[in-house]
């Protein structure tokens, strides 16, 4: 996405068609946002029957009642307001350190978009003061701990809550202060709320939500990133393009596998790196061979999570919700994160394996009797240890992910004396697929620099030309880092191959020399 795109973008909010490119456009571009039209109408309508319902003292979950374990002790009109102060206030328990200012502002984002489909009976004023928030760039202070996935994302919503109150902290303006500070500097009211009201902002999964999307965007980037480190360790180690034949995929035509394939063969396209007739093997090992076959349900699983997360975010989560048209008021459960539990750590165990066959790539590469390229790919061994602790640090993180990929939804804990006996841990799933990709794009960073060094060596022989695709690759990288001839520092340039990995840089420099 380019960035003055992204800054220009307005965001306009009607609770149905809410994208992941204008969640990234939100939360890590600065774009504005408001609300359509019939979104408000639907608010007012939403409102006005609950406001009915206060009046008429009707016994209604949340509205006229306490929370959980407390939904039989009745609340009258007079403490409405008092109960869903409270509520934020006693929900506040989260710990740790603060999630990313663009994890807060995808909340804030994805709460008001779940409050303009006219489900939760918020008031127009209330929700137009989040999106105030929103847009003066007022990060609240969530801290990233606390939630276990259901009744929604509790605890952080409520520390998000809590600065539209002037409570709590927020960041504004490159200062950690006070909001009520912050709200006083932005020109902001803070919130008084009303009956239903904090119930309404914090009952829902858009924690986990806003990760999972960030998380979601940044993958499908990775996937292709890695389609294309792959190309390039391949022409690196002379592979054989037999595999990527595409009669070989016709016949087990799972979709991601034989995308993959296309595209190995698209960036190999032209290649002399690759092993010609006269080879001293007839097959290579499963790192290379079978990359269609492991990178390709990644990009199957990438898919799927990308539909959970699209509908999530666009989705009515909280509880009870309002029908208004109906005059009816549902207690149900759409509060419960499974979806994207299971979703993001699906997503966690597909984006390891990327990793884990990509450091098996770097180990070939830097491994001689695999090679046949200088041992660590450097041309002065022994004096110089080349990539030796690039593997190294590969290896950690592949290790760390396999500790991070163990499902979170598999556990559960009762809560609020058991009432709530069981929940999703969605939040945590999201959590660790996040981590799970950040230190992939590390490892796909440093297979990228080994590959590029591999090509050096070996095109130091003989003439030799890189495919359509992978050349176009293999000069990026070579415009921001040089070839390794003696030993530097190199935590420099992972960091630069990462970013290129991560950002889309390399994905988009490929793309562009494939139209050419």
């Amino acid at each position: 996405m380019s960035v003055v795109l992204a800054e220009k973008m307005k965001v306009i909010l009607d609770g149905e068609t809410l994208s992941l490119e204008q969640v990234v456009a939100v939360a890590r571009y600065g774009a504005k946002v408001d609300l359509q039209p019939i979104a408000k109408e639907k608010v007012l309508k939403s409102r006005l029957f609950v406001d009915q319902l206060i009046e008429g003292n009707k016994t209604v979950y949340g509205i006229t009642t306490g929370f959980g374990m407390f939904s039989n002790v009745l609340i009258s009109k007079e403490d409405a307001k008092k109960l869903q102060r409270n509520l934020i206030m006693s929900h506040a328990t989260g710990v740790g350190e603060p999630l990313a200012p663009e994890v807060v502002r995808a909340i804030m984002l994805l709460r008001a978009n779940a409050l303009a489909k006219g489900f939760s009976g918020i008031r127009l004023t209330t929700l137009e003061t989040l999106l105030k928030v929103l847009n003066a760039e007022i990060i609240p202070v969530v801290p990233e701990k606390g939630s276990l996935g259901a009744s929604g994302d509790l605890a952080p919503l409520s520390h998000m809550v809590l600065v539209l109150l002037g409570e709590g902290e927020a960041f504004y303006r490159g200062r950690r202060m006070s909001g009520q500070e912050a709200l006083a500097q932005a020109g902001i009211e803070p919130v008084v709320l009303e009956g239903k009201e904090g119930l309404a902002l914090i009952n829902g999964t858009q924690v986990m939500t806003a990760i999972a999307a960030l998380a979601v965007w940044d993958a499908e980037i990775l996937w292709e990133s890695a389609n294309i480190t792959a190309a390039l360790s391949f022409e690196a180690l002379e592979g054989i393009l037999d595999a990527f034949d595409p009669k070989i995929h016709a016949v087990r035509p799972h979709q991601g596998q034989v995308n993959v394939a296309e595209q190995i063969r698209s960036l190999t396209e032209g290649s002399t790196f690759v092993a010609g007739e006269q080879r001293p093997r007839v097959q290579d090992a499963y790192a290379l061979r079978c990359v269609a076959q492991v990178h390709g349900p990644s990009g199957d699983a990438v898919a799927y999570v990308k539909k959970a997360v699209e509908t999530e975010m666009n989705s009515a989560t909280d509880n009870p919700l309002i029908f208004p048209d109906q005059q009816e008021v549902l207690s149900g459960g759409n509060f419960h994160g499974q979806p994207l539990a299971l979703a993001m750590d699906f997503l966690g165990i597909a984006v390891a394996e990327l990793a884990n066959i990509a450091e098996r790539r770097l180990e070939r590469l830097v491994n001689p009797n695999l090679s046949g390229l200088p041992a660590f790919l450097t041309p002065d061994g022994g004096l110089n240890s080349g990539f030796m602790i690039v593997q190294y640090s590969a290896a950690s993180l592949v290790s760390e992910n396999k500790i991070l990929a163990h499902p979170a939804s598999v556990d559960s804990i009762p809560s609020s004396a058991n009432q709530e006996d069981h929940v999703s841990m969605g939040t945590i799933a999201a959590r660790k697929a996040r981590s799970i990709i950040e230190n992939t794009s590390h490892v796909l960073g440093m297979e990228l620099l080994a590959a590029c060094q591999g090509v050096d060596l070996r095109s130091g022989k003989e003439d030799l030309r890189l495919g359509k695709g992978s050349e176009g690759a293999y000069k990026l990288v070579r415009s921001k880092v040089g070839m390794l001839r003696e030993d530097r520092v190199m935590y420099p340039d992972i960091a630069i191959a990462k970013e290129l990995v991560s950002s889309g840089k390399l994905v988009n420099q490929v793309r562009l020399k494939l139209v050419k």
